[in-house]
């Protein structure tokens, strides 16, 4: 018998879905509603998703943004985006162009498994999230990264981030950071529009900060 599974819901495919979202956020909460004019339209952020994707989200680990895009540049000119050319690569092409060790490990594993990723296309949010923190070196901050950029996701967020903490800080005047768990359970009153607040978060941080919070 065939699983049954939960079709995904809502999927954001153009500006007009951010916007919809943001309306929403500014209408249940007067902190949106006071900041979205200056950050609006909020950037759409959509990339194919597949490898390329995944591959992007991994090199984005634990580094800073203009290190992550200094990476990636170099890697797709030595096209080391495709996964076949990860696999064929030798470590040293691959440290040549700033991954580490770990990073080379976790690229060349996913590259020859070569996950089912139109199936992913169809997994409810967190059946998709279990599936890609599966695989070498995708945790729950990848995953979710994944997940919102790649299959539009609107509802999903990524507390473990950074810049997210930070910016939700000032943004509502805290005195630190909240933790993971403390920013998820802000992000509980921004359902079912979560990935389009995590978007206005990283909208404010580079307002704020004067440098992007996400590649």
């Amino acid at each position: 018998m065939a699983e049954l599974l939960q079709p995904p819901g809502r999927i954001i495919e153009t500006e007009a879905d951010l916007a919809e979202g943001a309306a929403w956020l500014a209408g249940i909460c007067p902190v949106w509603a006071r900041v979205m004019p200056a950050l609006s339209p909020l950037p759409l952020r959509r990339r194919p998703d597949g490898f390329e994707a995944i591959a992007g989200a991994i090199v984005a680990q634990q580094i800073s943004v203009a290190a992550a895009a200094s990476i990636w540049a170099r890697m797709e000119h030595a096209g080391l985006t495709l996964p076949d050319r990860i696999a064929q690569a030798s470590e040293d092409d691959m440290r040549a162009v700033g991954l580490s060790r770990p990073k080379i490990r976790y690229l060349r594993a996913i590259a020859e498994t070569q996950p089912d990723w139109a199936r992913l296309r169809e997994l409810p949010d967190e059946d998709a999230i279990a599936a890609l923190v599966a695989l070498p070196g995708i945790g729950q901050w990848t995953a979710e990264i994944y997940l919102k950029f790649a299959l539009g996701r609107a509802d999903v967020f990524a507390a473990g981030d950074l810049a997210l903490q930070e910016a939700a800080k000032l943004l509502y005047g805290l005195d630190a950071r909240p933790s993971p768990a403390e920013l998820r359970q802000m992000a509980e009153a921004w359902r079912p529009w979560r990935a389009v607040a995590a978007r206005g978060l990283w909208a404010y941080y580079r307002q704020i900060k004067g440098r992007e919070g996400i590649r």
